[in-house]
């Protein structure tokens, strides 16, 4: 049995394909111009793209939750992008990505907390000590947000980065990693992080991740969930350490992260790296373990990340199927038996190969094949291929 199906069988096959994108392309521009015209007609303050579209997702179901909240089930299939807080705080930014449900996209994937420390918005729900630190800014208004996103039926993922936290170090050194000499320990990049074991880190983050909830986040996303991979590691004074695996401190971490905001109707996910489902990577990311906390596990499958020779493929990079197939089998093999979406970051971005709308959606017709949840895009400056948003082809 096959782990994943060939990549397409010759160039003819891809040039028949991308000739059929670019048709359809040309044809959604063509309906996108008539909704603008018609909107314009009716005087609409915002451009609204997307409603009666053939690959528009259908509104998630909703639950009123007994606290009053409106909880908004998951998308059969997830077709998300990531946003940055800083292009969210960009004047009309947020809608052209919401307009994008033209092509298919149904969730949103923002920050709420960055790797820089920072939270994205400015709340009297936040923790006091997120403002004492510097770290609240205000990128963007958290319920406007909110509100546009779910007017567009949309799937809204809070993005809340966990241990890696400069912002925080630097204020509150006795939160921080440790060198022997009692100054902050930081990575190659020279950032601070927070300490893994610290109950007080916890309360921290989670209490972002709350206040997100509250403003009606549909799912909160934890990021850097694990201890650090570069730096002398081998330095790291770790206060209120306790006599267990890296991979139970991670699972306690979510096993409280779950206590505290599945009351409030929100879903928990977590991000992974690609090859923690066979490889001991010794950070602390066991998917078995910590699949008992979590609704979503999302390993990030980007094949640029892989070193030459994994799963016998002396160019991943070359390979993105392949290596996307190969990395969500392990992964379905870890959490078999569990009832974890599994719902990948795939690339699309170029490192060392450029990427475009070939090599996108080989991934997302890997995950596909692999009975995946759905699928996010990747690219830190937020330009996406739009036509691999798309359902798949019937």
């Amino acid at each position: 049995m096959f782990v994943h199906e060939q990549l397409d069988p010759s160039d003819r096959f891809r040039q028949r394909r991308r000739q059929a994108l670019i048709k359809r392309r040309r044809r959604r521009a063509l309906a996108i111009t008539v909704l603008l015209l018609v909107g314009a007609a009716f005087g609409l303050g915002t451009t609204f793209i997307g409603h009666g579209s053939p690959t528009t997702a259908s509104k998630p179901a909703q639950t009123r939750h007994r606290h009053g909240r409106v909880t908004r089930a998951v998308p059969t299939e997830v077709r998300g992008v990531h946003v940055t807080m800083a292009l969210a705080s960009l004047p009309g930014k947020l809608d052209q990505y919401l307009a994008l449900s033209a092509y298919g996209l149904n969730t949103i994937e923002l920050d709420v907390k960055d790797e820089n420390g920072k939270v994205g918005f400015v709340s009297s729900d936040l923790p006091p000590l997120a403002a004492k630190v510097g770290a609240a800014r205000p990128y963007y208004d958290v319920h406007t947000a909110v509100e546009k996103v779910h007017a567009r039926g949309m799937y809204l993922i809070g993005r809340v980065v966990v241990f890696e936290d400069p912002t925080l170090t630097t204020a509150r050194p006795d939160m921080a990693l440790q060198n022997p000499d009692g100054s902050t320990w930081k990575n190659n990049s020279g950032l601070g992080w927070a300490n893994e074991y610290d109950p007080r880190v916890w309360s921290y983050v989670v209490g972002i991740a709350k206040s997100a909830a509250g403003a009606g986040f549909d799912e909160i996303q934890f990021d850097y969930t694990r201890f650090p991979s570069d730096g002398d590691i081998s330095k790291i004074v770790y206060r209120y350490r306790r006599p267990e695996l890296k991979a139970q401190t991670i699972a306690r971490f979510l096993r409280y992260a779950r206590s505290q905001l599945h009351p409030l109707g929100v879903r928990v996910g977590v991000d992974v790296f690609g090859l923690a489902a066979t490889h001991d990577l010794g950070i602390g990311q066991a998917p078995r373990l910590i699949s008992k906390y979590v609704d979503d596990i999302s390993p990030m499958a980007y094949p640029s990340h892989y070193g030459p020779g994994e799963y016998n493929i002396q160019d991943p990079n070359a390979y993105p199927g392949r290596i996307v197939a190969h990395s969500l089998y392990d992964f379905r093999r870890k959490l078999r038996g569990r009832k974890t979406h599994l719902v990948p970051w795939l690339q699309d971005f170029s490192l060392g190969k450029t990427y475009g709308l070939i090599e996108v959606t080989d991934q997302i017709a890997a995950a596909r094949r692999q009975h995946a949840g759905g699928f996010l895009l990747w690219n830190a400056e937020g330009i996406y291929t739009l036509d691999a948003l798309s359902g798949p082809s019937r």
